[in-house]
């Protein structure tokens, strides 16, 4: 079933909104888990906010969705995008463009305590190991 919301924005427009709710929902939780230095937070989350650990945070959350939410996921997925940031792969950019796309979708369609009980259900485990990967790998 589309809703309103699922017509009227383009999928680039709802990843482009979800990236702002997906990354408010990541610098609340490295807020609540340690005070730490600014910097490092900020570190940390650009980590977290990455097109690798997004796309290993969707494939977290993939059998979790409704129908609905995996068509909207989908839809994100398979929109067309210009570019591939450096340091993800394509299957990695298009996975976190759908996970944008749902986490606005999401917020738009007032549906604010599923996106946080999504963000919550992410193995974080796995997403802190891809965050210091990617850290290393950038010396930071």
């Amino acid at each position: 079933m589309e809703t309103d919301v699922t017509r009227k924005y383009s999928p680039a427009a709802l990843a482009f909104y979800g990236d702002a709710v997906f990354e408010r929902l990541v610098r609340r939780r490295l807020t609540e888990e340690a005070n730490r230095p600014a910097g490092e937070l900020h570190r940390r989350a650009v980590a977290l906010v990455c097109a690798p650990a997004q796309a290993k945070g969707a494939a977290r959350l993939l059998p979790l969705l409704s129908e609905e939410e995996a068509a909207v996921y989908r839809r994100g997925r398979n929109a067309k995008i210009g570019h591939t940031p450096k340091g993800a792969t394509d299957a990695e950019y298009h996975a976190a463009t759908g996970l944008e796309a749902l986490f606005g979708w999401l917020d738009l369609t007032g549906q604010a305590a599923r996106a946080e009980a999504l963000f919550a259900a992410l193995d974080y485990a796995v997403l802190d190991a891809a965050a210091d990967r990617i850290l290393a790998e950038l010396k930071l």
